[in-house]
């Protein structure tokens, strides 16, 4: 006779998932705001929402992961950062329609539950959570073996955030002579890590243990650099400032996602050499003979977040911004277009 199976014998194990629940729940109190209800293991996350001070509350929402950069992750065994990169990519989409990140979920697909790596990936949610002044209040996570390999995973990230319709950022506001201002990243973020791998692995041959004296840092530890969270300072400028448009620089680069914020009647030049490009991406372009136009459109070039604002502003933003040890820049204007001409040129 057969001997009976179990869901364990088929890799599925549900009591090692029950027990991690305790981790997870631990690591979602320590993301509190304001709203949260109850807490993580019902069928749906609780989030009431005060609507005392909005007089015509929108909802906005967004879900990204964060591409092959997992790879990396993989390739050095170190999973507590990978976490706040998914938070940052969904919660920098919500902000820059001018909306408060209120709530985050994720989702965790495994081949295998390895409860210290699951930990140490819910760890860099939470701490992701922290900086965005969001709280993780619910997700999935799900063990599938034969659709990943046993020390593989993926993620996916889910925000939400709160706007006033009358205080929404769409880019309408932006007129001929408002300037643009560049927000620094903290590296490659998380996108073009497919043409990084190529270049990296494939034609130098690197390991992401190779010390990389352009770098002064291990290459893993360069291309492991978490994402920056811009929420919080996104949300000081808009309170105070005149910020008539914003764009999270992610994949597309510079040239593709500014201009999704543009009216058709007008165009920005951007000057090259305005701003600091971290030294990673000369490496890269460098070990690729990488043109700078595919460059500008897969990497965001030492630029994470750009802002337009009136010329009078500038100087008020720029203060503010640096006031906050993150470097920011005047990189371009916006001019006038002609129905025949490219949205953006490069000076």
């Amino acid at each position: 006779m057969a001997n009976s199976l179990t869901y364990a014998d088929a890799g599925v194990d549900i009591d090692r998932a029950n027990d991690f629940i305790r981790t997870i729940k631990s690591i979602a109190s320590q993301t509190p705001r304001t709203g949260v209800m109850g807490e993580i293991g019902g069928f749906g996350g609780l989030f009431s929402l005060n609507l005392s001070n909005i007089e015509r509350p929108v909802l906005v929402s967004s879900t990204d992961g964060v591409g092959t950069k997992l790879k990396i992750a993989f390739m050095m065994d170190k999973h507590d950062t990978i976490g706040i990169d998914l938070v940052a990519m969904s919660v920098n989409d919500v902000v820059v329609q001018g909306a408060k990140p209120l709530f985050f979920l994720d989702y965790l697909a495994l081949g295998c539950m390895r409860t210290e790596v699951a930990a140490d990936i819910i760890r860099g949610i939470g701490e992701g959570c922290r900086q965005a002044n969001c709280a993780l209040i619910g997700g999935e996570t799900a063990e599938m073996p034969g659709i990943y390999q046993n020390n593989e995973y993926d993620l996916a990230g889910f925000a939400v955030g709160l706007v006033d319709n009358s205080r929404i950022i769409d880019g309408s506001e932006i007129r001929v002579g408002h300037k643009l201002i560049g927000i620094a990243s903290s590296g490659l973020h998380s996108n073009g890590y497919s043409l990084v791998r190529k270049i990296c692995f494939d034609i130098m041959n690197l390991s992401v243990d190779a010390y990389v004296p352009e770098l002064s840092k291990t290459l893993g530890e360069e291309l492991l650099m978490p994402t920056r969270i811009y929420s919080e300072i996104i949300l000081m400028l808009i309170r105070d400032l005149p910020i008539h448009g914003l764009a999270h620089i992610t994949g597309g680069g510079i040239s593709e996602n500014i201009i999704r914020i543009l009216p058709r009647s007008c165009k920005v030049l951007i000057r090259k050499g305005s701003w600091a490009i971290p030294p990673i991406f000369k490496f890269l372009q460098d070990a690729g003979n990488v043109t700078d136009a595919e460059m500008m459109r897969t990497f965001n070039n030492g630029i994470g977040m750009v802002a337009v604002v009136p010329d009078q502003a500038v100087q008020d933003v720029l203060q503010r911004l640096n006031g906050t040890k993150v470097q920011a820049f005047l990189i371009g204007e916006v001019v006038e277009r002609k129905d025949s001409e490219e949205r953006i040129d490069w000076i």
